[in-house]
């Protein structure tokens, strides 16, 4: 996935991208949630800037929420 370093990504980005890799996987939300922090954030939370990471982790705290 190419990913545009001109704005934030949100939370809603996110809520799919994660569900995505769960399906994919066939894995749980912890997992999925550590795959894309390896993968797409590549283990730097500010390669995206700061205001992206906290939208990840929104979007985690939502998932688990839901669950």
């Amino acid at each position: 996935m190419i990913v545009n370093h001109a704005g934030t990504l949100k939370k809603d980005f996110f809520i799919a991208y994660l569900s995505l890799v769960m399906n994919a996987k066939n894995c749980t939300l912890n997992q999925a949630k550590e795959t894309t922090f390896e993968r797409f954030f590549k283990q730097d939370k500010d390669i995206y800037g700061q205001e992206t990471y906290q939208q990840f982790l929104l979007a985690y705290r939502s998932l688990r929420s839901d669950s």
